[in-house]
């Protein structure tokens, strides 16, 4: 329809099914759960449908952004409506939550965003709660595949602010407040990642 709010994003059907089996031994059996930049909603409405004894609280700077989440979670008693969230932001609308998520946002945004992303994580989760991210990453030690080098450079050319973050720099970033992320590999070249909070 045309006035339907709702986007869509190739890639969720793809990958919805090995990232929800990727989260479940990680992610407490119940409580709320916070997605950051939860994108057109598609992943949020999966795993609600599948978490059912999780909150979640979808999130999304843009208000056609958060227009497109509450309508794929329309009807789902588990999914609060969607929160304007910068993740960069010194202030979040969330005080605490059991779990933070984040898909595929650190390559499509500012380093400042990851950082702060961290930054809020670390003031949001009690200890030993995780904060998991999914997406492709740069390991030391790991060849990067030339799909992802190329990927890297259109997101370049795009914007000289986004691009394909190396592991290491989010590891020294997050060592103050979290574990060493655990990498869960995943496929077509992403992984996701375990942080816990110290």
């Amino acid at each position: 329809m045309p006035d339907d709010p709702r986007r869509e994003a190739p890639s969720v059907a793809r990958n919805r099914a090995v990232i929800l089996d990727a989260l479940r031994p990680v992610l407490p059996p119940q409580g709320l759960l916070l997605e950051v930049a939860s994108g057109t909603g598609e992943h949020c409405a999966y795993l609600a449908t599948a978490l059912p004894a999780l909150d979640f609280q979808p999130t999304e700077p843009e208000p056609d952004g958060r227009a497109s989440i509450d309508a794929w979670c329309a009807g789902l008693p588990n999914v609060r409506p969607a929160l304007a969230l910068d993740a960069a932001a010194a202030e979040w609308p969330v005080t605490r939550a059991d779990a933070v998520l984040c898909i595929n946002m650190a390559h499509i945004a500012p380093w400042t965003a990851t950082l702060g992303l961290l930054r809020g994580a670390a003031r949001l989760l009690p200890p030993g709660a995780p904060l998991l991210l999914y997406g492709p990453w740069i390991r030391d030690g790991v060849e990067t595949v030339p799909s992802n080098l190329d990927f890297d450079a259109s997101l370049r050319e795009r914007n000289p602010d986004w691009g394909l973050r190396r592991l290491e720099h989010l590891a020294a970033a997050s060592a103050t407040d979290f574990s060493v992320p655990e990498v869960i590999e995943m496929p077509a070249n992403n992984v996701t990642l375990v942080l816990r909070r110290r």
